[in-house]
């Protein structure tokens, strides 16, 4: 299968502040796995920082919004909290990521479903 992005819906009682014991994990495994990773610890640690501030507030993070082959998205959107990998093209890598990110997501206890190029669906 191949995907231009993986959707990661999350049930209707979630919160931002819900995401924050795991995100440093999550964000570690999305830019190992997309090999993304900043050469440099502190650069991680900033982009960690900056998400787990907002995340703490209940407020939507950032994610990893950078240009590079893969991105992680926190959309602005009323309609339901999700988040998502986009890639660059549509590729089984997006597929591979995403599945990964969602095992992470299950082992932890975060309900969610996962949704395949979803993007021409959502509003801006």
């Amino acid at each position: 299968m191949k995907a231009n992005s993986g959707h990661f819906v999350l049930n209707d009682r979630f919160e931002y502040r819900d995401m924050a014991e795991i995100f440093p994990n999550l964000l570690k495994l999305f830019l190992e796995e997309t090999d993304q990773m900043p050469e440099d610890p502190e650069i991680l640690q900033m982009f960690v920082h900056l998400n787990m501030v907002e995340l703490k507030n209940n407020r939507k993070p950032e994610g990893y919004n950078r240009k590079g082959r893969m991105r992680l998205i926190f959309p602005i959107t009323n309609k339901r909290m999700e988040f998502y990998v986009k890639g660059s093209s549509k590729s089984g890598e997006v597929v591979r990521v995403t599945e990964k990110l969602s095992k992470l997501l299950t082992r932890s206890g975060v309900d969610h479903e996962l949704e395949w190029n979803a993007l021409s669906c959502m509003d801006g």
